[in-house]
């Protein structure tokens, strides 16, 4: 096999505390994308983080390989969307075959003006060194290597006690927190004697990585029965440095460790391409579907994320997009309860919402699983006539799944939301608990570039903390709403973004309103899609959350609200958030009437 990659070591010093007991606020277990963006988040956020992995360098093989919009912009805010951009390989367009003959195509982003794309491929092993690298940045953040959890002790259930093992000693940590992201075999979640449940399918897939020119374009494919492939199916995707992935269905009934043989991938891969694709292998893998989840992600202080709390088919790359957006909900309810601006009780919204997440990523994926690999042979009759219809009839193509790709959960059950008002009526689906759309702005101090395009991005002035945003296309109009913003602002400590219309003359400096008010951002709707995209009237207002969501919105709100509605969202209200062994009881009791 010729490989592309240079696997780094990452040096690991004698700890000092060998035979000690160490205090840390926050243990984060498990160096992959997602137990890094989780102590990164943390620590950008003021909380000092210990962080263990295992081993001393990345992942080896491509793994996860397509990084969905979502988990970019969550990258951006991180501080590594940029290299992901550079090094990664961008695409937008999906085409599904059926035999020999195109059947469905799709694009991802069908809007213009977001800042990142809809999709981009890059290997698991470069993420996760940009991550290294960002995180060995960060004072607050320690990351040891070659340091392995032996044991958990939840004795105290306040302190949770670990015992770390290392080439040169054991020492123990003491942790207020322990966030668990140590993978689907998860040896924490072992010990601790919890399970994931759920179902694991019968049929077995080939992974492998391939390094070859090819001018094929840099789009998704999936055949379903082709002719190099007869009765399965098989994905193809472009990765960076000339890499290629194909996934190629093998079914159950066979021996993992033959497939694997060179011997064996060579000539499936050589039907496939044609005697003039040359190419070397870089990565063999095979792998079973698994979509199961375990029952609560919280278990008192410890807190699971990624593989190790949810596993799903990796079709629709849902795997490591999902235990991004795990990180990305956990850290700021973690750090606004370690600084006490919110009582422990939040973090059960963490398990609720990330909970609804997963549940969404297992049906989706479970029925992607079941349309590409039929149970009976009526399923297949079903399958089979879908995908000739859908040559001709457009009703069919909506049929047709051959992974829907990762989208973003709107959390509009959670919570913490506070719903709107009867008089606040809006179009659009910027509803509380959405993720936030992204639009192009325009600061003053940032001139336009020479074709017209705005240097900066909405979505780059949200995730710091809360956020209210309200729109002043004309301040003389709004005056009760600027007030009312302004007022909750400086109580509640919020950011404040006055949206001003598209104009450039609109825009201000960085300002105060009045001698005692609260450090303000003027922002240009250069294209008007601020406007669109939340449906704004001058006056209206929205309140986001620190991880990017909307939390709040109203027509022309008043402090109080304002207050209210950021006070629920740290979990601060007359209704506690339920766990999720009260919401069942809840459940059951409603069933019982």
């Amino acid at each position: 096999m010729l490989p592309t990659y240079r696997y780094p070591r990452f040096c690991n010093s004698r700890p000092a505390e060998i035979g000690q007991l160490i205090d840390r606020p926050v243990l984060v277990v498990g160096a992959g994308p997602v137990g890094l963006s989780c102590a990164i988040d943390l620590a950008q956020r003021g909380v000092p983080v210990l962080l263990l992995d295992e081993d001393d360098t990345v992942s080896v093989g491509s793994r996860g390989l397509c990084y969905a919009k979502r988990t970019l912009e969550i990258l951006d805010r991180l501080g590594v969307a940029g290299q992901v951009l550079r090094k990664g390989v961008s695409w937008n367009v999906g085409r599904t075959f059926f035999a020999d003959q195109e059947i469905y195509r799709f694009e991802l982003l069908a809007e213009l003006d977001h800042g990142l794309p809809g999709m981009v491929n890059l290997q698991q092993y470069y993420l996760e060194q940009f991550l290294v690298e960002r995180a060995m940045q960060i004072p607050l953040l320690e990351m040891r290597c070659k340091n392995r959890v032996a044991a958990i002790d939840l004795g105290d259930p306040q302190r949770p006690l670990l015992r770390v093992e290392t080439p040169e000693g054991d020492y123990l940590v003491c942790a207020q927190w322990v966030v668990v992201a140590d993978g689907a075999r998860s040896p924490i979640r072992r010990q601790l004697g919890l399970d994931v449940e759920g179902q694991v399918f019968r049929d077995r897939f080939l992974i492998a990585d391939v390094v070859m020119k090819a001018d094929f374009p840099t789009e998704r494919w999936f055949w379903f029965d082709p002719p190099f492939h007869p009765n399965q199916s098989v994905l193809l995707h472009r990765q960076a440095d000339e890499v290629w992935r194909i996934d190629f269905q093998l079914g159950w009934d066979v021996d993992p460790e033959e497939e694997k043989k060179p011997a064996r991938v060579i000539p499936r891969i050589q039907a496939m391409l044609g005697p003039e694709h040359p190419f070397d292998l870089e990565w063999i893998s095979v792998y079973t579907f698994q979509c199961r989840r375990m029952r609560s992600f919280r278990h008192g202080r410890v807190l699971f994320a990624g593989d190790a709390a949810h596993q799903v088919s990796p079709f629709g790359a849902r795997g490591a997009n999902s235990g991004v957006q795990d990180a990305d909900n956990l850290g700021w309810k973690l750090a606004a309860v370690l600084r006490g601006q919110a009582p422990h009780q939040l973090l059960e919204s963490y398990d609720q919402e990330r909970g609804f997440a997963a549940d969404e990523n297992l049906h989706n994926s479970t029925r992607s699983t079941d349309f590409i690999t039929p149970k009976s042979s009526v399923s297949r009759m079903f399958r089979d006539a879908v995908l000739l219809l859908s040559r001709d009839f457009a009703f069919a193509r909506a049929l047709v799944n051959s992974g829907r790709l990762s989208v973003p959960s709107f959390l509009l059950d959670s919570p913490l939301n506070t719903p709107d008002g009867p008089n606040d009526r809006f179009d659009g689906r910027m509803r509380p608990g959405a993720p936030a759309d992204d639009a192009p702005i325009l600061l003053q101090d940032l001139p336009l570039a020479a074709d017209g395009a705005a240097p900066c991005w909405l979505l780059q002035l949200l995730g710091e903390g809360f956020v209210i945003m309200v729109y002043a296309p004309d301040e003389s109009a709004v005056v009760p709403a600027m007030l009312a913003c302004s007022e909750a602002a400086m109580e509640a400590s919020l950011r404040l973004l006055i949206v001003t219309g598209a104009s450039r003359s609109a825009v201000g400096q960085s300002v105060r309103l009045g001698p005692q008010g609260p450090a303000v951002e003027r922002i240009a709707d250069v294209r008007e899609q601020i406007v669109r995209r939340y449906d704004l009237r001058p006056g209206t207002a929205y309140l986001f959350r620190p991880d990017q969501h909307v939390l709040a919105r109203w027509r022309v709100p008043t402090c109080e609200q304002i207050l209210a509605a950021h006070r629920r969202g740290l979990g601060i209200a007359a209704t506690p958030i339920a766990s999720r062994g009260e919401r069942a009881a809840q459940n059951e009791g409603s069933a019982c009437h």
